[in-house]
């Protein structure tokens, strides 16, 4: 069974190719200006930008599956994630969703997809009435992800729903890579619908990025300024672990029996893994879902903590600059 919630995720590139340069204008004023939009009338000027796209993403990946081999290794992931995001920026460079008009002079949106071979994002094809049908036998032929009828009554929100979708759909490839790092438990436990709602609704509101882990159970997160937070997880029947574990870790009584009761929660393993100074950090323990069976608290990580700056999401997006179409 699939997991319902992206293992590994983070914000990228969405292009745009039409020939109509006044809708590509309108795209670029409308689409809010948290997302990275780039906009192309030729497609010459789109095949350019991602004809190194299928070797970045392996580069990337590979990158990924080094942290996994030096994880099974003995190296903690925690802070390989953190130098992951500190060294590399270009990440946020990198081509997530491409929406392709179908109609368009000497060539069609179809063929223009077909040459992303082994490009690994996401493909919608925007449509005229009489294409519809060309694009439901490419949905059903797994050639594209989504279609969009231009004649969609307010496409722009229907539009930006589609985006929103295939953002938040885990990647098959990097949530395979990331799953190792799951117990068989833990993947269940990701797979409860309430929990699930529960993740997703907390990630979408906080953050622009983050990895799940396994070894400690959470989430690492980065909102927009850079900003990095740790949302333990605990299933509810190792409590009695944890306190245990806080106790031995020099906490006091008081705070030992929250933790057993559910109420705090004890980054001791954080704390390890990261080499922080001080008494172990504790925070507000609340329910994951409604089902009972998993727990979570945030604790939020200083500059000081990390082993080197992050480069924030914002930032990236305001040295894009202005949106404008690509004529060339």
């Amino acid at each position: 069974m699939a997991l319902t919630i992206p293992l590994f995720h983070r914000p990228g590139a969405i292009l745009f190719l039409d020939d109509d340069t006044d809708y590509l204008e309108m795209l670029g004023m409308v689409i809010p200006a948290h997302l990275q939009v780039e906009l192309y009338s030729r497609p010459s000027g789109f095949a350019a930008r991602m004809q190194n796209e299928p070797a970045r993403w392996e580069s990337d990946a590979m990158a990924q599956l080094q942290m996994l081999e030096r994880w099974r290794q003995g190296q903690a992931l925690l802070p390989q994630v953190l130098r992951y995001w500190a060294i590399n920026a270009a990440r946020y460079e990198l081509a997530q969703i491409c929406v392709v008009d179908y109609a368009m002079p000497g060539t069609d949106g179809l063929k223009v997809l077909n040459t992303l071979l082994d490009w690994p994002g996401s493909r919608v094809l925007l449509t005229g009435q009489a294409d519809e049908q060309i694009a439901i036998q490419a949905f059903n032929n797994g050639l594209i992800d989504q279609f969009v009828p231009k004649q969609t009554t307010d496409i722009t929100r229907h539009l930006l729903g589609v985006l929103r979708k295939l953002a938040q759909t885990p990647h098959p490839r990097l949530n395979t890579l990331w799953r190792a790092a799951l117990r068989p438990a833990q993947q269940s436990m990701l797979q409860i619908p309430s929990v699930v709602k529960s993740l997703r609704n907390y990630t979408e509101q906080h953050w622009v990025e983050y990895v799940v882990l396994g070894e400690p159970f959470g989430l690492i997160g980065l909102d927009a300024m850079g900003h990095c937070q740790w949302l333990q997880l605990e299933s509810t029947a190792s409590l009695p672990d944890l306190a245990e574990l806080a106790g031995s870790a020099g906490l006091g009584f008081d705070t030992v029996r929250a933790v057993r009761a559910g109420q705090r929660l004890a980054a001791v393993e954080l704390h390890q893994q990261m080499g922080l100074r001080g008494a172990v950090r504790t925070a507000p323990a609340f329910a994951v879902g409604d089902d009972g069976v998993l727990c979570g608290a945030v604790f939020p990580l200083e500059p000081s903590d990390l082993p080197q700056p992050i480069y924030a999401y914002r930032h990236f997006l305001e040295a894009q600059g202005a949106r404008m179409v690509h004529d060339d």
